[in-house]
């Protein structure tokens, strides 16, 4: 079985194609590993607020280029698979920093797919943690800790996966299958159409969709998924 890598990264700020690393931690079955590092850009005011990482913190550290963490990423994600929660973002920062990412399993992806019935109001990280009630002794917004509550999500959704007959390994073929398709919502969770369905609104407000799927499509990067479903709706798909 190929083995898992748990990651997160701290970033200077979170616009796709500019911001970069500046906080890195991984698990696998023999390491974990926490380390900052000076990116080639302030952090952003909006990111220290978040994550209190300054740049008074990463002033003395090396930079990620060249760097032992940055050779062994390299080789461990080339044989391995990525486990990473909005696994695209941290994929677009590994790869901003020269890592090819192959394989990899998005637990944001997973959990939304798995969630058949729309039960869950959100699907970031930390709400995950309290909704589903996993047991882990952790501070928000730390690489490290947050690598924790990931692979305490990670454990309970491949449960939850192999309770459908399937085992450990066809359980996470699944996984990494659900990862590499943009999730279809079926459901808004903001806006003045908050808790209605798509397949409403399209048939109501087809206008309100082809107009967030303008705004969408300019920051296209970041919000695959949004798009992929408005174009769905829209029936825009090729």
């Amino acid at each position: 079985m190929e083995k898992l890598i748990f990651l997160d990264t701290e970033t200077t700020g979170n616009e796709l194609g500019k911001d970069r690393l500046c906080q890195v931690c991984y698990k696998n079955l023999c390491d974990v590993k926490t380390e900052y590092f000076k990116p080639p850009l302030p952090m952003s005011v909006k990111s220290m607020s978040i994550t209190h990482i300054t740049n008074k913190i990463l002033e003395d550290k090396k930079c990620f280029e060249g760097s032992e963490m940055q050779k062994e990423l390299k080789k461990l994600l080339k044989e391995g698979i990525l486990v990473a929660h909005n696994a695209k973002f941290d994929i677009n920062m590994l790869e901003s920093e020269g890592i090819k990412v192959p394989k990899f399993i998005c637990t944001l992806r997973v959990a939304r797919a798995l969630d058949k019935e729309n039960k869950i109001p959100e699907y970031n990280l930390q709400f995950l943690r309290y909704y589903l009630d996993l047991n882990v002794d952790a501070h928000a917004h730390e690489a490290e800790d947050d690598v924790k509550v990931l692979h305490a999500l990670f454990e309970r959704l491949l449960d939850k996966i192999k309770a459908e007959g399937k085992t450990e390994e066809e359980a996470i073929e699944k996984m990494v299958e659900i990862s590499a398709n943009p999730s279809l919502f079926t459901k808004f969770n903001f806006g003045k159409h908050k808790d209605e369905t798509l397949a409403d609104v399209v048939k109501t407000d087809k206008r309100y969709l082809e107009w967030l799927l303008a705004e969408k499509l300019k920051n296209e990067a970041g919000d695959e998924d949004w798009i992929y479903t408005l174009k769905h709706y829209l029936g825009k798909l090729l």
